[in-house]
């Protein structure tokens, strides 16, 4: 018997999993050999190997407890108050011995703990009735440690922010005011990071990037420096925003807003007819956007609408640079995944009225080009210069994930050979284009891939195959950019570990929050639709069951325990459920029709059960 330290991370039907922190395989835990200890701690376990040889063992010491903030609603048993969480991987109910107030059972309250065995805990704040408007969503945003107001030392060093550009400020910069820039956003945008200008010469380009100059506003070691760093990232939950910067700064002096004066970092670039850039300079500057265009008015000009000829020499222009680019990328290899996003309308309640699937337009696309080459030579320059400075990194996938992808890949004959080239996946991803398995495959390769991180080391991005690449363009909503800035002009910045460190978790705990809203918002929206039938698609398969993916991109679960006339096994290298007895199997990517049985907001699923394996769409509902 040997003891591990290491991460413990709980399922929602109660056994987990421990991630040794000096590396090796997990160790299972069961339910009753926990001891207390809760999803995220980090805690000492001894570990035996089973009569499979796989690795079990039991907590024996809770070294550090993850969360000492939970959600959850409160509720009565004769005298004794207690919240129960709405994490579903914490089976413990939380003693409230203090009470204070009138009590309202299913209110949603956020509770601090104060003992751990039994758990004991005293309300810091009341969100409000279960399932009233915004409350669910502040829930999440409360389990996740996520205020929405700013502290008042940081509010009050916002207020005290200029309204205007200092006029000796702008005497020291280069002057691109003269420039006809534009600001090209979603129609809803308020926090304007990115300008953009281009011209063609001589069947060569000249294109700026101009970026909010947050850093002269945001000085290291001030209140808000600190809450930005604390905070990392602005999150962008169903219903809402919750900025990194108070709103003096991302929606007021930081905004590139049209028709005022403002400040900025340029990086501009001279680009030959080939797209590669053959000159550059990186440099403060003051700009005065010209006009506030938006994704919908650039496709219809591209689509041949005359209403932006004041706009057309610069829109034109970046339009060639973006074919030009786009070209480079991907003969080079960079790995377009390509998969719709699902967008969920809400009404002004925060009731979900269509889910709808977004996909990029051209004038999206435009935009990123413009941003991953500006962000490719701040990099570069970065480096040729040896500048301390932050990357963004992203590894070459290991080859346990490589290993499944292509056992997946082999029902299809295919296979990936030299998975440390980005090529080899965006050949396979071009040779499934348009075919019914290219979503199941996307999907699966883009699960292969390492998550992107920040570095102060330049490890590259296999992803988009780029040798630099760094975060320079969105200093409003990104930590990382605002360092970028400050290694531009030149400030020393000692503690690049810790910023790519807490930038990095803090990023990975926005993506959450905002999967866990959008899953909120569409089992909430799906509950209308409860007892009727839907084509779908099995996304994947695990020893439990098979989740079915619908055409409007939610997802729900069907129990193995509940397939009919035989007892299904998982298969792992198949990527299906087949029958002990029968023979029949269910794989990823086969096609069935499901009905909703269920639709649990709390757990934020969907059940389904399986009518047939043919899709009839004749008998769908529409939704």
């Amino acid at each position: 018997m040997k003891a591990i330290i290491g991460k413990l991370s709980v399922n929602i039907k109660g056994f987990g999993f421990v991630s040794p922190e000096n590396g090796g395989s997990d160790i299972f835990i069961a339910a009753e050999n926990l001891r207390g200890a809760m999803n995220g701690d980090k805690v000492k376990v001894k570990v035996v190997d089973n009569w499979r040889g796989r690795r079990e063992g039991h907590v024996i010491d809770i070294l550090e407890h993850a969360n000492k903030i939970f959600v959850g609603t409160l509720n009565k048993i004769g005298k004794k108050i207690f919240v129960t969480p709405d994490d579903k991987r914490i089976d413990q109910k939380i003693i409230i011995p203090k009470f204070s107030g009138k009590f309202a059972a299913n209110t949603k309250v956020v509770v601090k703990i104060i003992a751990w065995n039994p758990l004991r805990g005293e309300i810091i704040e009341v969100l409000g009735k279960e399932n009233a408007p915004g409350v669910e969503i502040r829930g999440i945003l409360r389990s996740h440690g996520v205020e929405e107001n700013f502290p008042p030392d940081v509010q009050a060093e916002a207020s005290r922010i200029e309204i205007e550009p200092d006029k000796n400020e702008i005497s020291r910069r280069i002057d691109r005011r003269n420039l006809k820039i534009v600001t090209i956003d979603g129609e809803d945008a308020k926090d304007l990071d990115d300008g953009v200008f281009a011209e063609e010469i001589n069947g060569e380009f000249f294109l700026g990037v101009y970026i909010a100059d947050v850093s002269h506003y945001v000085k290291p070691r001030t209140f808000l420096d600190k809450e930005a760093f604390n905070r990392g990232t602005s999150i962008y939950p169903v219903d809402r925003v919750v900025p990194m910067l108070p709103k003096e700064l991302s929606n007021g002096i930081c905004s590139l807003n049209a028709g005022v004066d403002r400040l900025a970092m340029a990086c501009e670039m001279k680009i030959n007819s080939a797209g590669k850039v053959v000159d550059y300079s990186i440099f403060p500057t003051v700009i005065h956007v010209f006009r506030r265009l938006t994704y919908t008015q650039v496709n219809k000009f591209l689509d041949g609408d005359k209403n932006l000829a004041d706009c057309a020499e610069n829109l034109n222009a970046l339009k060639k640079i973006h074919g030009l680019r786009k070209k480079i990328r991907e003969e080079r290899g960079a790995i377009d995944f390509n998969l719709p996003e699902m967008k969920i309308i809400l009404n002004e309640a925060g009731k979900p009225l269509e889910i709808t699937k977004r996909i990029q337009s051209v004038a999206e696309s435009i935009i990123e080009e413009c941003m991953l080459l500006a962000n490719e030579t701040v990099a570069e320059h970065t480096i040729k210069n040896k500048i301390p400075s932050l990357y963004r990194v992203h590894e070459i996938p290991t080859q346990e994930k490589v290993l499944t992808l292509n056992q997946l890949l082999a029902h299809f004959n295919l296979h990936i050979t030299k998975a440390n080239e980005p090529q080899n996946f965006q050949k396979i991803l071009s040779k499934v284009k348009n075919l019914p398995a290219e979503k199941i495959i996307t999907s699966y390769a883009l699960r292969t891939m390492q998550q992107a991180r920040y570095s102060p080391e330049n490890l590259g991005h296999f992803g988009l195959a780029a040798k630099f690449y760094t975060h320079f363009t969105s200093p409003i909503r990104r930590y990382p950019d605002l360092i970028v800035h400050r290694a531009l002009k030149g400030v020393a910045i000692k503690n690049l570990e810790e910023i790519s460190r807490q930038s990095s978790e803090m990023e990975r705990r926005a993506i959450e929050i905002e999967r866990e809203t959008l899953d909120l918002k569409a089992v909430e929206f799906m509950q209308r639709f409860v007892g009727q039938n839907f084509d779908g698609v099995i996304e994947s398969v695990t020893n439990f069951g098979f989740f079915v993916e619908l055409d409007n991109g939610v997802d729900g679960l069907v129990r193995a325990a509940d397939l009919k006339n035989d007892f299904y096994a998982f298969v792992e290298r198949e990527f299906a459920l087949i029958g002990t007895r029968t023979g029949k199997s269910y794989h990823i990517g086969d096609n069935v029709r499901v009905k909703l049985v269920a639709a649990n907001i709390k757990l934020r699923q969907l059940s389904f059960e399986l009518i047939s394996d043919v899709a009839n769409r004749d008998l769908i509902a529409k939704i």
